[in-house]
């Protein structure tokens, strides 16, 4: 299996060699990637197919073809960090995506998920296995189901209406109402077909060994396909609260930011992640726990108000990434970008797109808050301490300012957390104490 891993936005030329990609396998892994929701109207989303070599996007994670796997690794690099290594953009990415999914990785974990030597899919797979044997050493959840069946001899309680019509000719038969305690249940189902989807994409002799184990231990569970799967059907409660994490990671590889390709003439698996996505969920779930308690409240994704309105019915609706509220209403409009901007003597504007701007006065208009923010990631190019810049708004000295920001996602996710709660306390506190 050849193994090959670029960062977003870079190239892989076509050769031979260990830091290429043959021409066949490129063709291979560009049909795998054309297929995906991210691939877009021209089908380069993800991948663009160059003469002389393949292009990665903004998209990152696992393409995987006959005898190819391409890894696609984000820029996260850490203050001070030319050039980090593949092994820390994985742990970095992980983490991002065990926060935005509410996963809990401890250090005991951490230590041996194989950082080094494989690829983001095999960890997340070695991942979930851990994680799966635990919770099935503990038992297998069941749940009371409800029965209707004809039978010899009565069990449960007797269903009058189709005894008298049904089998009114048949009075050796009794119509049966009943519970059973069963394991089939949508929860278990769903985790049956993680397990044999994994399997069928693992690599590593650990993860396939992990996964034998685990389809052993499911065997009696019914076999659903993925997009037949009822996740509305699943409850946790606190008898099976520890099936939560487990749940969010099988969302993770079996949901809807997972596609899988087996049509026409390549098969191919593809598990990939958007990042400016994934950054905006990382954002909002910290700024969510580094809130929790105090006068402020986070919510995303939220507003749904109109742009424009025609005889009375709103056109363009909006949809701000993150708005944190107060008692008084919308105090703040947060908009993440995954993007790079420039060190400011470099450019004045440092590379934040005029577009942004207009989107987020817009913002400032339509939900009545006197703060907006562009929140964008750092990284090594820029100073050493984040950036947190703020403009007046239409007029010098007016009263609505937006902050442009930036945040450190190399850092734990303690200091990222607070980073954001002492961004959003400068950003929110009067003028002389906001700008830095």
């Amino acid at each position: 299996m050849i193994q090959r891993s670029l960062r977003e936005w870079e190239t892989i030329a076509y050769g031979e060699d260990e830091a290429s990609i043959s021409e066949a396998h490129a063709a291979r892994l560009i049909e795998v990637a054309g297929r995906s929701p991210f691939a877009g109207r021209g089908g380069e989303g993800v991948l663009e197919y160059r003469r002389k070599h393949l292009r990665a996007r903004g998209v990152v994670g696992v393409i995987a073809s006959p005898g190819c796997q391409l890894e696609i690794l984000p820029k996260i690099e850490a203050i001070g960090e030319a050039n980090a290594t593949d092994e820390a953009l994985r742990r970095r990415l992980v983490h991002m995506l065990a926060v935005a999914r509410d996963i809990r990785i401890d250090a005991r974990n951490s230590a041996n998920l194989g950082w080094q030597r494989d690829t983001l899919l095999e960890i997340l797979i070695r991942l979930f296995c851990r994680k799966m044997i635990e919770a099935v050493r503990q038992g297998i959840p069941r749940r009371y189901i409800a029965h209707e069946d004809d039978l010899p001899a009565l069990r449960g309680r007797l269903d009058v209406t189709r005894q008298f019509s049904t089998l009114a000719a048949q009075p050796q038969t009794l119509a049966c109402r009943y519970d059973e305690l069963s394991p089939n249940i949508a929860l278990n189902q769903i985790m049956k077909a993680t397990i044999s989807r994994l399997a069928r994409l693992a690599t590593a002799a650990d993860n396939q060994r992990s996964l034998r184990e685990l389809s052993f231990a499911y065997s009696d569970i019914a076999a659903v396909p993925p997009a037949a799967l009822r996740w509305d059907l699943t409850i946790l409660d606190r008898t099976n609260q520890r099936w939560h994490e487990l749940l969010s990671l099988a969302r993770l590889l079996l949901g809807e930011r997972y596609q899988t390709t087996s049509v026409g003439s390549t098969d191919g698996q593809a598990l990939l992640f958007e990042m400016s996505t994934l950054f905006e969920a990382y954002v909002a779930r910290l700024l969510q726990r580094a809130l929790a308690g105090t006068a402020f409240r986070v919510t995303t994704q939220g507003g749904h108000r109109d742009c424009l309105y025609e005889d009375g019915t709103g056109r363009f609706r909006t949809r701000p990434d993150i708005l944190i509220r107060d008692a008084n209403g919308i105090a703040m409009v947060v908009d993440t970008k995954w993007k790079r901007i420039t060190p400011r003597i470099d450019d004045p504007k440092q590379g934040v797109s005029q577009a942004d701007v207009y989107q987020l006065m817009a913002y400032s208009r339509i939900y009545e808050c006197d703060r907006v923010m562009l929140l964008y990631p750092h990284h090594h190019e820029l100073s050493a301490d984040p950036i947190c810049r703020s403009y007046d708004i239409v007029s010098p000295n007016g009263a609505d300012r937006l902050i442009v920001s930036t945040v450190d996602v190399s850092a734990s996710h303690s200091s990222v957390a607070s980073a954001l709660a002492s961004l959003v306390s400068r950003s929110l506190s009067p003028r002389n104490a906001a700008v830095i």
